[in-house]
């Protein structure tokens, strides 16, 4: 009997693709037109191929998902962002840029132009200690959350002051870890800005391990897929429908009831489909909806809801179409332009920032990510012209005093790039056209409900074995069998990983398998 998998995002493609290929039959419904969820890339401007979500691709480069599927194969190919950061110095300052760039040699010199020899040195020491934790933590990534993996996982990591001492030093706050090793604002404002594109501000216990990843550049730094983040997407649906796999866009899932020892699928075509095993791919909320209209026991579905948090919402973007890169003082295009434009100084915009959204404004000023993947690939945007992707944290998805986001958002736009355009004057006269995605339209196009790209938040005790919640943290619902959880819900979280599909496709496999042997 076929496998349903509700939704097309990356982890649901990623299980689709695992099971289609040890030959499960598998079926992908999907209610958008626009396959891949926020891993999808589509034209907004003539000419250009704009990311919907996400746009530099890192965890999965380190997960062998894609060596695994062979999708180069199926046209995946990336592009190393070397370098893979960039922090330019405050407007006024005749102080160097910082650059990261993969080779560890460059960025200390960087950084010793920028920051002094001692933060020089205190860099290299750090990615040397925190380089192999952070390959541990992505191995405890590449599978199911349980308290025993989670031990072999990190069994074994050097520490000078024992396990207790490195349990202290993994759940200390991204900012106390910054404050031990560095001295210079600049260099510390903008690794805490790197770790807090996870979501959380790095002022929260636990956030420790999201800087370190930093250290994991040097090893294989972010990729762009040639074509835009939805290549990947792209990649898998090829990888899938090769192994007889079916991909059903613009219908989505209704409702999810159980019916004898299987479920029953409802659609808004009217489709009614029979399963023993779904997996939802969809955001964890979702999930429970359908399952309520399914008749499953509300009393529990309430209690559930109630205890995962979502939270404010994480931020906002602007795409814009340019006809040039910004040119930051000090710094040259190969410098700046083909990483992640890291636009904070001080790391007091970002705790500003985010208690403001926790109170429901704007932030005082907006913390911008910026990224011209048009630099690395030309394909993207017609010839003459350029592409942004404007990140800005933390813009709450319901504002205090209740006004709508469609009074604020071209303004907080214009706030946006004119973040930009005080450390590269004339960038707010490049930009041709725009397109402005609030928390709510986040919510509205993508499905990320509350704005919330993560899903839910990332914070500690909603990460690993918590995540959403401790009974259903090993991607199964209680009282619902057949039923498998994935996506940035699951363990390990937001990101683009795959990482929480190939468990998914693990599970099920490995119930099928029971379920062919108990008949036999």
């Amino acid at each position: 009997m076929t496998t349903l998998i509700i939704g097309s995002g990356h982890n649901a493609l990623v299980a689709a693709c695992y099971l289609a290929r040890a030959g499960h039959p598998v079926e992908v419904l999907e209610r958008d037109d626009v396959l891949g969820g926020a891993v999808s890339t589509v034209e907004r401007f003539p000419g250009h191929l704009v990311d919907r979500g996400s746009s530099a691709h890192i965890m999965i480069r380190h997960t062998g998902i894609i060596e695994e599927l062979e999708l180069a194969r199926f046209g995946l190919h990336y592009i190393d962002c070397d370098p893979w950061a960039f922090a330019p110095a405050p407007p006024g300052s005749a102080a160097p840029p910082i650059v990261f760039h993969r080779d560890i040699a460059r960025t200390c010199a960087a950084i010793e132009r920028a920051c002094g020899g001692r933060d020089a040195e205190a860099y290299r020491r750090f990615v040397a200690v925190w380089g192999p934790r952070a390959r541990r933590v992505m191995r405890s990534f590449g599978g199911a959350a349980t308290a025993g993996r989670f031990v072999r996982s990190f069994w074994g990591l050097d520490a000078r002051g024992g396990a207790s001492g490195l349990s202290r030093e993994f759940l200390q706050s991204g900012d106390a870890l910054l404050d031990t090793w560095f001295d210079n604002e600049r260099l510390k404002a903008a690794l805490a800005w790197f770790g807090a594109q996870s979501g959380p501000p790095m002022s929260e216990p636990g956030t420790a391990p999201m800087v370190g990843f930093a250290a994991l550049m040097h090893t294989l730094p972010p990729g762009r897929a040639v074509g835009g983040s939805g290549a990947l997407t792209t990649a898998l649906v090829a990888r899938l429908r090769s192994d007889g796999g079916v991909v059903s866009a613009g219908d989505a899932v209704t409702e999810l009831r159980r019916a004898g020892d299987g479920w029953r699928v409802r659609t808004a075509s009217g489709r009614d489909l029979s399963a023993r095993t779904v997996i939802s791919g969809a955001h964890v909320l979702t999930t429970l909806d359908l399952l309520r209209r399914g008749g499953f026991d509300g009393s529990v579905l309430d209690d559930w809801r109630r205890r995962i948090r979502v939270g404010p919402g994480i931020g906002m973007v602007v795409r814009a179409a340019t006809t040039g890169l910004p040119g930051y003082a000090g710094a040259t295009e190969a410098e700046s332009a083909r990483g992640l434009q890291l636009l904070v100084s001080d790391r007091r915009q970002l705790r500003l920032g985010h208690a403001a959204a926790l109170a429901g404004e704007l932030p005082p000023r907006p913390a911008v990510l910026a990224m011209s993947f048009s630099a690395l690939d030309p394909t993207i945007a017609p010839p003459g012209e350029h592409q942004l992707s404007l990140w800005a944290q933390w813009h709450p998805h319901r504002l205090a005093d209740g006004s709508d986001w469609s009074a604020h958002g071209e303004r907080e736009a214009d706030r946006i790039i004119a973040e930009v355009d005080a450390l590269a004057p004339g960038f707010a006269g490049s930009v041709r056209q725009r397109f402005v995605q609030t928390p709510v339209d986040l919510e509205r196009e993508l499905g990320l409900i509350g704005g919330n790209v993560m899903h839910v938040e990332m914070s500690l005790d909603q990460m690993f074995f918590w995540r959403p919640l401790p009974e259903l943290s090993d991607q199964r619902v209680p009282g619902a069998p057949g039923l498998y959880l994935t996506g940035a819900s699951t363990h390990p979280g937001g990101g683009v990983s795959g990482a929480s599909g190939r468990t998914a496709a693990q599970l099920v496999s490995r119930a099928l398998r029971r379920r062919r042997f108990t008949r036999r």
